[in-house]
């Protein structure tokens, strides 16, 4: 089974505001076993970098703006990509910019149902745990101390040993922890890709009846301490 472990770097938090991709990472994995095959490319965004952005991932306007248009890369990543599942930590902010991306070159965006989301999966796993990458390479004693800045190779490097350790770790060669592990992620795919309903709230107050009957239940009370 080809995977393909991914991470992105952007302008900012939402593509729907103008915000855009600066930078992608991406592993290959067959069988949750890393090939070394890579694909990795730096973008410029045609746009300002804002500071806070900058802070993150250290990647400037004078940096990028040699770097290609993200439509002159569009081909050979999606040709890395091919029709594997593609995993991410919080992968629904990675997919919502790949597929800004897309859809701006005039191409078909990524169906969701490939979508393998990792925080997802730690939530499955580690109910009530923290859930950054940070936490969970802590977890699982992945060495991240050559990690200073965000970077979207350096963290697909690190997701991908993450995932390895969320879907079975190191058994994963045993059937049955094959079998665990693809059960976990269906869970957690299905978690992820949940469609969420909205619901108005319900009313809480109590009724007239409600009402009468604890006021006549306080009669029955002798000598109440809200009293005293």
């Amino acid at each position: 089974m080809r995977e393909i472990i991914f991470d992105t770097e952007t302008t900012g938090l939402d593509p729907k505001t103008g915000d855009r991709l600066v930078e992608i990472g991406c592993i290959e994995m067959v069988n949750r076993v890393s090939t070394g095959a890579t694909f990795h490319a730096y973008f410029n965004p045609d746009r300002d970098m804002p500071a806070a952005a900058e802070a993150v991932h250290g990647l400037s306007i004078t940096f990028l703006s040699d770097k290609p248009r993200f439509h002159e890369r569009a081909a050979d990543l999606l040709e890395f990509l091919g029709d594997s599942m593609l995993v991410a930590h919080n992968a629904g902010f990675d997919f919502g910019f790949l597929n800004t991306e897309l859809e701006i070159c005039g191409l078909e965006p990524v169906s969701r149902t490939r979508m393998i989301d990792t925080v997802a999966l730690a939530r499955v796993r580690h109910p009530g745990a923290k859930l950054s990458l940070d936490a969970l390479c802590t977890r699982y004693g992945i060495d991240r101390s050559h990690r200073t800045r965000h970077g979207a190779l350096l963290d697909a490097e690190l997701l991908a040993q993450v995932y390895v350790e969320l879907t079975g770790g190191r058994q994963i060669g045993l059937e049955l922890a094959a079998d665990a592990a693809d059960g976990l992620v269906h869970a957690a795919t299905t978690l992820a890709q949940r469609e969420r309903t909205f619901r108005p709230a319900r009313p809480h107050a109590a009724s007239e009846a409600e009402l009468a009957a604890h006021a006549a239940f306080l009669e029955t009370v002798k000598s109440p301490l809200w009293n005293d």
